[in-house]
């Protein structure tokens, strides 16, 4: 079945750096494409950053631009999130997603930034 297993989270000081893997199985991950996700306490899933099939075409939302860079590897079916220069309001809890399978979320993993 799909599944998606995130890790590398944990608590970093302001202006540090953090690795996120994602773990994909169940599915064809090399013709997906795939997105990191992030959730603060008390409010709704944000989309973070997305990477088409062959790694090319890589979108970010405007607060993470020039700090976070996605990639992925094909034959690893793993995704991963370089997080650099984290600040307070990145502290959430991030999960990875494939569009074409929008009910299947893994347990995450929870990044804290103390400032």
């Amino acid at each position: 079945q799909v599944r998606f297993v995130e890790s590398g989270g944990g608590l970093v000081q302001s202006g540090g750096s953090l690795r996120l893997s994602c773990q994909a199985s169940g599915f064809s991950f090399e013709t997906s494409i795939m997105k990191w996700y992030r959730q603060a306490l008390g409010r709704e899933r944000e989309l973070v950053a997305t990477i088409s099939i062959n790694g090319r075409g890589i979108d970010y939302v405007p607060s993470v631009k020039g700090r976070f860079t996605i990639s992925r590897d094909n034959v690893k079916n793993t995704l991963y999130l370089q997080m650099d220069n984290l600040k307070p309001e990145d502290t959430a809890v991030y999960f990875c997603n494939a569009p074409r399978f929008p009910t299947y979320w893994g347990q995450g993993t929870q990044v804290t930034v103390s400032s």
